[in-house]
């Protein structure tokens, strides 16, 4: 399927998972109020690793609702179908000790997508400066190299569809960045041999980094490993849904990328840009 020119945001929350505002709904409105032809709802999932039915109530969904979220959105997809596409998505933590379960509990749903993202390292937040606090030179290298070994066994682990913001780490330790090692590239290489897809992620300008994840330097690299991109917001609120997508638009097209890519029922699609 080719199309020239049409908006989507394959990456958006609610209140569900305990730090997002707004109810589905709002985020689908925000979406036709702006025109849009695609919507991705794509909640975190719920600590299914965890015998607890919400593990961290703040930052993810109980497991009992999941099938009330996938409910929720399946509905939805049918009451706003004459105005815009709405999209079932998921967004995944990977666990390489449970990814047997993550896998069994995902493919019990009827996902359009799933996207893939480590936020833990080491079981620390991904988020949390202090854990950089004291830490030496090789010690900081060690831990870049761990969160990209991380996100290249999640492309290799065959869940995902959409690899979620590749460079996050650098949130709220823009210092990240300059961390030099060899692990970039190799992660950069193994998502193009999988043919996966990467976001291109416009909530990191809420963050201390500011801009996009990923950096225009690692986009420039994932292009020369033939990665596949996509575009989402991390919306957490209704007003962001969308937050720079012709930007992003312009961004991708002057590095030399050439399509954009959306899935539908999992099956992978191209836009022209």
């Amino acid at each position: 399927m080719q199309q020239d020119s049409f908006v989507f945001d394959f990456h958006t929350h609610h209140d569900r998972c305990g730090h997002a505002e707004g109810k589905v709904e709002d985020y689908i409105q925000s979406a036709i109020k702006q025109g849009m032809h695609l919507i991705g709802i794509s909640d975190h999932t719920p600590y299914f690793h965890s015998e607890q039915d919400q593990l961290r109530p703040g930052i993810a969904m109980a497991k009992s609702e999941l099938a009330k979220y996938v409910e929720e959105v399946l509905h939805l997809k049918e009451k706003y179908a004459d105005k815009i596409t709405v999209l079932l998505g998921i967004e995944s933590d990977y666990f390489p000790n449970h990814i047997d379960v993550y896998r069994q509990e995902l493919l019990k749903y009827p996902f359009d997508y799933m996207i893939g993202s480590v936020h833990f390292v080491n079981d620390i937040s991904i988020f949390k400066k202090e854990r950089w606090d004291g830490l030496t030179d090789a010690e900081k290298v060690k831990t870049k190299e761990s969160y990209y070994q991380l996100i290249e066994a999640s492309a290799r682990s065959g869940l995902f569809h959409i690899l979620g913001h590749l460079d996050a780490m650098k949130g709220f330790y823009p210092e990240f960045s300059a961390i030099e090692t060899e692990a970039v590239n190799q992660t950069l290489k193994v998502i193009g041999e999988q043919e996966l897809v990467i976001e291109i992620n416009t909530s990191g300008k809420t963050k201390d980094c500011g801009g996009w994840y990923p950096s225009e330097e690692m986009l420039e690299r994932a292009l020369f490993y033939q990665v596949g991109v996509t575009f989402g917001s991390d919306a957490h609120k209704p007003s962001r849904v969308g937050d720079e997508f012709e930007q992003v638009k312009v961004k991708l097209k002057e590095i030399g990328f050439k399509e954009m890519a959306y899935f539908i029922n999992k099956k992978r699609h191209h836009m022209t840009i």
